[in-house]
């Protein structure tokens, strides 16, 4: 990635993280507002970071759901 794409990318897993711990949804767009006033190239790769993790997160959340399911599935063998 370049330079922006590291910044945004770092501030976005700074703001989940945040958000992730207080409960604070509004973190992440009041880091969006920040980042806006200054850059507004800056704002949008966050913007698109935050959108990627949080696909990311919702996928890996189904795969193992769907792992767990089918191990669950599986018959058991006899000891």
């Amino acid at each position: 990635m370049g330079l922006l794409d590291d910044m945004a990318d770092d501030i976005a897993q700074l703001a989940l993280a945040d958000e992730a711990k207080t409960g604070d949804d509004k973190i992440v767009d009041e880091i969006a507002a920040i980042l806006g006033t200054s850059s507004q190239t800056l704002e949008e790769a966050y913007k698109t970071a935050i959108r990627v993790r949080r696909a990311e997160k919702r996928a890996r959340a189904l795969l193992a759901d769907r792992a767990r399911k089918r191990k669950a599935a599986e018959p058991k063998a006899d000891g």
